[in-house]
């Protein structure tokens, strides 16, 4: 049995908590799985119990949070454990700030969908994009040899989107110099994914892979695996 948190406010109006449901059904169905999964409430997630035990963690859409904390520790979790980790749209933009914060020493890192202090020292790490991408559908450019590019087979693809903010541009040097990969852009060259090298898996898209027509998406498909060969090699 392989057991996978799910962090997020599940919500029956978010259109990707009811297509999760769906691709897992048809990861077990086309991969064989045994797969064991517990949604946990970003509140939940703010304890350090919470996720413990856990194969796998997947930070899933629907921002804002009821908690920050929660998801951003859930990324912390994930990246410190070395437990393998997918992150999509506003699992991408709390793992971001989780890594800003706690690897890069940018403690003021904001998102700006939470609200901003009441000084000017907070840096706007996930800011509004200049067009929103709710609802739609836009190209994603790969880099070659990347981990997305390998579990999808292709230097170019074509996602579907619910988010009106990402990364700011301002801040990717300083997170590509403390380690993180930025391996997929729009055609404007905005960030669209990262990844973590040296890392078991460590996979955040800003794009939605759970909307896909066609589940499970490549993407997913390599999470759970990655989430199998990871718990089979730690019980060794």
């Amino acid at each position: 049995m392989i057991s996978i948190a799910l962090v997020g406010d599940r919500s029956p109006t978010v259109r990707a908590h009811t297509r999760i449901p769906l691709v897992l059904d048809a990861l077990r169905e086309s991969e064989g799985l045994d797969l064991d999964v517990y949604w946990v409430p970003t509140p939940a997630a703010e304890d350090p119990e919470a996720l413990r035990g856990f194969d796998g963690i997947w930070l899933v859409p629907g921002s804002p949070y009821r908690s920050e904390a929660g998801g951003v520790a859930a990324a912390r979790a994930a990246r410190v454990e070395g437990i393998p980790f997918l992150g999509t749209c506003g699992g991408f933009q709390h793992a971001m700030l989780e890594f800003a914060r706690d690897v890069c020493g940018l403690t003021t890192a904001l998102h700006t969908e939470n609200g901003s202090p009441d000084d000017s020292t907070g840096a706007e790490l996930i800011v509004p994009l200049a067009c929103s991408l709710a609802g739609h559908e836009a190209a994603v450019e790969l880099t070659p040899g990347s981990l997305a590019e390998r579990l999808l087979g292709t230097a170019r693809t074509v996602e579907r989107y619910h988010c009106s903010y990402g990364l700011s541009p301002a801040y990717l040097d300083l997170l590509t110099s403390c380690g993180l990969r930025f391996t997929g852009h729009d055609e404007s060259g905005e960030v669209r994914v990262a990844e973590l090298p040296g890392h078991p898996f460590y996979l955040a898209t800003l794009f939605q892979p759970e909307l896909a027509s066609e589940a499970p998406h490549p993407l997913i498909r390599g999470f759970a695996q990655a989430v199998v060969r990871n718990s089979a090699a730690l019980r060794r």
